[in-house]
């Protein structure tokens, strides 16, 4: 029997698992994980597909701000990262999960106040909360490779990325059911029920994790008794960025999601301005399908060929769907597959750039360097969210793709011209076995 210390604030000596118990524990954590990202998910996406519309709504149709909200969802993800590593630390996996979602709830019903007010101010605070949802969202992952084998961590990590398909395609779907309920069940404004919608749902996910992740499993591990009780970011990054791996883990990470949002963001307001807004819910639903879906597949390639070549895949996947979004004109039927590559290569950038990570770095510092590169990326993120906006009104949306494929190529090109023990080669590529 495996006791749960998990809500303790004092160091834990991890206890000795026997191969067959550390299997069986990881499929039990794998499963309620998975549960909470299903749900997490699905909150995320109803909510955010709909948040640049809400600015606009405020602002008009025209303003450069458009990009403001999944900015601040980013950056909330951003900053609430380092806060739910911290937690992490002292109460293990469960504590600093089951606060995400219970912030992010607290956010959704924010933004809710902030939309029925028109007030910007109450809606940016309510999505900066709501980053929190996010957050949670992305530390799941690393939560999936605390007792995972070396070999398997890439896979792990991909089941719980992969249970966001099921919630983050189905979420923005639920976009026209929810407006419609928050209309006629409560009187509330067109853009007022997705977001009481995705706090139901994320204190769901709240007490899935608070219920069922016990005992927790970076307490089990032994990590959590062994991480510092003092480290700045500085000092994290410092550590990520002394190794070439790290580096490129971090450079993988933050790439991947700067061309990624930045795309992702003014899609769904270039397709309104052009009379395309009833297209944009399911152009968003297949990119974020192959954001998750093919997680299973992502990872079995990152532990059989390699995360570097993981990378090297997903850079090139990043290339050609900015180049294909660059090109698309002013319709829509380009931009399907162009989100659905964006997506698939940044689930590539994500799980080989993250399990480098957690193989680069030592285990007594591994929670609070996860949290310092989450931080990065999601504030590298927010940033190319929020900029989007004035560069898609000042240069138009398609030169817009067009400076995310020239970002989307410096991760190639750093890639190929990494050191020789690191380098992908197309021979390692088709013939690794």
């Amino acid at each position: 029997m495996v006791s749960d210390h998990g809500a303790a604030d004092t160091q834990v000596t991890p206890t000795v698992l026997s191969v067959q118990d550390r299997v069986v524990l990881q499929r039990r954590v794998l499963r309620v994980l998975i549960g909470g990202q299903i749900v997490g998910a699905a909150a995320l996406g109803s909510a955010v597909t709909i948040g640049a519309f809400v600015i606009q709504d405020i602002l008009g149709d025209d303003t450069p701000f458009a990009g403001l909200a999944t900015a601040t969802v980013t950056m909330g993800t951003a900053f609430m990262s380092q806060m739910l590593a911290r937690v992490m630390i002292r109460r293990g996996r469960r504590g600093g999960l089951q606060l995400g979602y219970l912030l992010a709830a607290i956010g959704g019903v924010t933004a809710v106040v902030g939309v029925e007010l028109q007030s910007l101010p109450w809606f940016l605070a309510g999505l900066f909360l709501f980053g929190n949802g996010q957050a949670a969202n992305l530390l799941a992952r690393y939560a999936a490779t605390d007792l995972a084998l070396p070999e398997q961590r890439s896979s792990a990590m991909s089941y719980v990325v992969f249970a966001s398909t099921f919630g983050a395609v189905f979420g923005p779907l639920l976009v026209t059911p929810a407006q419609w309920a928050g209309r006629t069940w409560f009187g509330l404004a067109t853009y007022s029920g997705p977001w009481l919608v995705s706090s139901v749902f994320l204190v769901l996910a709240a007490v899935n994790t608070a219920v069922r992740l016990r005992p927790d499993p970076l307490v089990v591990s032994g990590s959590q008794a062994k991480v510092p009780t003092r480290m700045g970011v500085v000092v994290a990054f410092r550590l990520i960025t002394s190794t070439g791996n790290g580096r490129l883990a971090l450079a993988a990470m933050v790439i991947s999601q700067a061309t990624m949002v930045a795309v992702m963001t003014m899609t769904p307001v270039h397709l309104k301005l052009h009379g395309y807004e009833n297209v944009s819910p399911y152009v968003v639903s297949l990119h974020i399908a192959g954001m998750f879906a093919f997680s299973p597949l992502v990872g079995k390639y990152a532990d059989h060929y390699g995360r570097v070549n993981a990378i090297f895949l997903g850079a090139v996947l990043l290339v050609v769907a900015t180049a294909l979004s660059a090109v698309s004109g002013e319709g829509n039927p380009m931009l399907f597959p162009s989100l659905w590559l964006l997506g698939i290569g940044w689930n590539f950038g994500l799980i080989g750039g993250s399990s480098l990570l957690v193989e680069s770095i030592d285990d007594s510092v591994r929670v609070r360097v996860q949290g310092t590169a989450d931080l990065l990326m999601s504030f590298c993120g927010g940033l190319a969210g929020f900029s989007s906006g004035f560069v898609r009104r000042a240069i138009g949306f398609h030169l817009l793709s067009t400076a995310s494929l020239v970002l989307a190529g410096v991760l190639l090109v750093y890639v190929m011209a990494g050191s020789a023990h690191t380098r992908p080669t197309l021979e390692s590529l088709l013939h690794r076995r």
